[in-house]
């Protein structure tokens, strides 16, 4: 869809016919002092609390109140097995066999856990490559396991950059690299959408580039998760994790995902950290065996799972699939297409938009880079309402959610945009 039109009529009449709109209802949205609805542009930094969530954990609450420790086979949602009422949908949304996926731990630890099992390196083999630009954390943990194998962080680690002036990696890049030191790479570890630049990378093309040259390959999917059709499975990489309070409105600090590829199911070599989870259900509470692995993603587990926070992310994967994953990407795509179309429109010098154009290449967030701003343009955003997020040097992140931000906030920002530039 690409014939957008200017006007708030046009921003009213595409929120009329989208047949997704009522589920903005199912969300509480923020407000100012006054009772006015906030613009709230920043799900990809916390997305906002479904309706049904307080339901979800009161019934937990109710359960552990009534039952004691009887919850865990007597309750409404038996805690004992409740990791699994998330499992088929998480799947679904990441692009991945039920077998694959667990929901466990917070990000980086799963990301840890992770490394512990692939990240093996050698003494030929034991360089770790990422993104020049990627997250912090991922960054520092990668930096981690290189000093904890006894590597120099600075010498180990080897960066994919974009190339000079320019926001955006290069695959051509990528290549050049993995053929002149993949013999040395033992691990690439890439984000699967770039927080700050809003990059969706082609995670099957880093796959393959990485798996010809012997590296193992895995994806930190937080920005992807809940925002793009991630097809982690198909895309071979050897193991993913992400986090689910961002697109997947699952409230602050809460659970992890974790996707191995089904191919590394059974195997009893994988270096792992192990605990009573990931022990054979049949026979973990007899206490008394010999360590039993369990299959597939489970297999990674360590402890009983948090209740209250998997009851968060169960209201709100049970949102995600009355509205249909393969809808909502549809609508992120004309939604943010709307909202470039709409900046572009403002014909203003100062302001480039860093995120790829292609709506294959980004989800729904747009990183506004402005000329010699700083951060009182996000805070005078702030003050008329706005709810964005500014990143370092001079970027806004803005993310329209297609769960619940309408036609009428992307225009509604930018509006205000507008005339706070003038």
């Amino acid at each position: 869809m690409s014939n957008y039109k200017l006007g708030l009529e046009y921003a009213q009449q595409q929120d009329q016919n989208d047949e997704l709109s009522s589920f903005r209802e199912q969300f509480h949205i923020p407000k100012d002092n006054s009772g006015n609805e906030l613009i709230y542009m920043t799900g990809n930094s916390l997305g906002l609390q479904p309706k049904i969530t307080k339901n979800y954990i009161d019934q937990e609450l109710e359960d552990w109140a009534k039952l004691g420790v009887e919850g865990h086979t007597e309750g409404k949602n038996p805690w004992l097995h409740y990791h699994e009422f998330l499992t088929n949908t998480m799947a679904h949304i990441v692009g991945a066999k039920p077998l694959e996926v667990v929901v466990m731990n917070s990000l980086t630890a799963n990301l840890h856990f992770m490394m512990v099992s692939f990240y093996q390196p050698t003494a030929k083999r034991y360089k770790i490559l990422i993104e020049a630009d990627a997250f912090p954390s991922d960054k520092y943990a990668v930096e981690s396991q290189l000093r904890h194998h006894g590597y120099d962080d600075k010498e180990g680690l080897i960066l994919w950059k974009a190339r000079e002036g320019e926001e955006l990696v290069n695959y051509d890049d990528l290549e050049h690299i993995l053929n002149t030191q993949g013999d040395e790479i033992a691990l690439i570890m890439i984000g699967g959408v770039n927080y700050y630049t809003g990059q969706f990378f082609n995670l099957k093309q880093i796959t393959q580039l990485g798996h010809k040259k012997g590296c193992v390959v895995g994806f930190d999917c937080a920005h992807g998760a809940g925002n793009v059709q991630l097809n982690l499975h198909d895309s071979g990489a050897d193991f993913a994790v992400w986090c689910t309070y961002k697109y997947l409105n699952s409230g602050p600090g809460s659970l992890s995902g974790a996707f191995v590829h089904e191919r590394h199911a059974n195997r009893k070599d994988l270096n792992r950290f192990t605990g009573w989870w990931s022990h054979n259900k049949q026979t973990r509470f007899r206490m008394r065996d010999d360590f039993d692995q369990l299959q597939g993603a489970e297999g990674w587990q360590l402890s009983n799972p948090p209740i209250l926070s998997m009851a968060a992310i169960r209201a709100s994967l049970d949102v995600f699939e009355k509205a249909g994953f393969e809808r909502l990407c549809q609508k992120s795509k004309q939604l943010t297409g709307y909202f470039e179309f709409l900046l572009n429109a403002l014909n203003k010098s100062d302001i480039k938009i860093i995120t790829p154009h292609h709506p294959d290449e980004r989800g729904c967030q747009l990183s506004i880079q402005v000329k010699n701003a700083d951060k009182s343009l996000h805070q005078k955003l702030t003050q008329v309402g706005v709810v964005t997020d500014w990143r370092e040097p001079d970027v806004i992140r803005c993310a329209p959610v297609p769960l619940y931000n309408s036609y009428m906030d992307v225009y509604g920002f930018v509006e205000r945009l507008k005339q706070i530039l003038n």
